[in-house]
């Protein structure tokens, strides 16, 4: 939820309760108060990220519309060995060194062969599509990250993620999930409180539901319920959006390291090699690394189809990558790769040259926590569920723009226009929240409040800076009781 009502009324009950400990727990006024100044200054940066995310939500059915001539085919017939179709990638670029190759999943696509390139950017590799029916190859293009975004796609995740700013854009968005679930949560709790008023006075019980029966509340009541129907998914985009984020996702790492909820590997290294055993590819939504070229490209290239066998084999039944060793000391390592209707992500480590599985990895060995962020960034990419998972992503998104809109004319409207000296803008909620509240409520907050901004920095910045416009705004208003 963005901006509620300014007017102290929309949050106060029926009847004034009576002094005493009741009045004092009571949550509803600083909920209002900072629900107001947050949906003030933080809901600009949730529209945009918003706006974007209903891009990105689409993302991956555009994908498969604007780049059809690469990723299908529209010839039959059985497939040509991995080897064959590798071999043909590398004849047309044989200035190149493949270093993956992920096989056609499915009847009428293409596969695609990866190539180290060293002219492209962090995390991008070329990838040449390849007709698995005749070995040929349909084409060429830079993709992105582990899960091998195409250019319109990756283009959106990052408009998405920093408006193509670089760094200093990544703030917006972190900003916009690091205070998504604080102004929902404290919305939750003026709507319940809304809610118990309206049941106190016409017997209402449903709290989805607006209540239309006021005019000149509906947009409140609509604003309130909307909010409501968006809150679980927001919740949820709100913590795997601060997973990728820079200051926030930094320490999200860091706690999953502690606690061992990190995502596990299987080990790249074969069995007697000299060195420590090296952990096969990145995290569960990290960009992915590139693999170094391999000793002898043809040789390895040649063991492809006995590898892909064993791994298929041993499980590896859905859409998979293959990562091509670039030492002799390694394996090659089959990981089943994240696609709509994917919710397990097996891998096992091949000797290319005996055929011998060195590791496995099932993702039911996966810790708890790793399968549930692995979920969450799924569907937060709109895969999880595929095209009812983006269309669910669109529309959330869009209710969290009505959300804050509305929350914005609530605040336009309310302006005071009596008097022209006064700042012709929405006041906020009356002072002395603090005051009026029991230290039993305040101390718990504001240790909360501390140990918030401590572990998602732009919070604890931005909640400060809330603070100190607060401070001045009554500073001034009682140096100029008339302004």
């Amino acid at each position: 939820m963005s901006i509620t009502d300014t007017r102290p009324a929309e949050v106060e009950t029926s009847a004034t309760p009576p002094p005493g400990k009741r009045r004092a727990f009571r949550l509803a006024p600083l909920a209002l108060r900072l629900h107001f100044y947050a949906g003030i200054f933080v809901a600009p940066f949730i529209l945009i990220a918003a706006f974007t995310g209903a891009l990105y939500a689409i993302a991956p059915t555009l994908e498969q519309i604007v780049s059809r001539d690469l990723l299908h085919v529209d010839t039959t017939g059985p497939d040509q060995a991995i080897s064959a179709q590798v071999g043909a990638a590398v004849a047309a670029r044989p200035d190149l060194t493949p270093v993956a190759v992920a096989p056609a999943a499915e009847a009428g696509e293409t596969t695609r062969v990866l190539f180290n390139d060293p002219s492209l950017g962090d995390s991008e590799r070329l990838s040449v599509f390849v007709d698995p029916h005749t070995a040929q190859p349909v084409g060429a293009a830079v993709v992105y990250g582990s899960g091998g975004a195409l250019p319109l796609r990756a283009w959106l995740s990052e408009f998405h993620r920093s408006l193509h700013l670089g760094e200093p854009g990544r703030l917006y968005s972190e900003l916009a999930a690091s205070w998504l679930w604080v102004i929902a949560l404290f919305g939750l709790v003026l709507w319940v409180q809304r809610v118990r008023k309206r049941r106190a006075r016409n017997g209402a019980r449903w709290l989805l539901a607006p209540d239309l029966s006021q005019p000149r509340r509906r947009k409140m009541n609509w604003h309130g319920a909307i909010g409501l129907w968006v809150l679980p998914v927001a919740l949820l985009l709100s913590a795997t959006g601060m997973t990728w984020s820079t200051y926030a996702g930094e320490n999200v790492t860091k706690l999953r390291q502690e606690l061992s909820w990190t995502t596990p590997a299987v080990t790249a290294t074969l069995p007697g090699a000299a060195g420590p055993a090296q952990p096969a590819g990145g995290d569960h939504h990290s960009a992915g690394t590139v693999a170094p070229a391999p000793a002898d490209p043809a040789a390895t290239i040649a063991q492809l189809d006995r590898v892909y066998a064993v791994a298929r084999a041993e499980g590896i039944t859905q859409a998979a990558e293959i990562a091509i060793p670039g030492k002799p000391e390694q394996a090659f390592v089959v990981k089943e790769t994240r696609r709509p209707g994917t919710y397990t992500i097996d891998a096992v480590a091949v000797d290319g040259t005996t055929g011998a599985v060195t590791d496995r990895l099932a993702y039911a060995d996966w810790p708890l926590m790793a399968k549930l962020t692995n979920w969450g960034i799924a569907f937060h990419m709109g895969l999880l569920f595929g095209l009812p998972n983006q269309l669910l992503l669109l529309a959330i998104m869009l209710g969290l723009i009505t959300v804050a809109v509305l929350g914005y004319v609530m605040w336009w409207q309310r302006r005071p226009t009596r008097k022209a000296t006064r700042l012709a803008l929405g006041t906020p909620p009356r002072r002395g929240v603090l005051r009026r509240t029991s230290p039993w409520l305040t101390v718990p907050l504001v240790a909360a409040a501390v140990g918030i901004g401590w572990f998602i920095p732009l919070v604890g910045l931005s909640l400060l800076a809330f603070l100190l416009v607060d401070v001045a705004l009554g500073l001034a208003a009682r140096a100029y009781p008339d302004a």
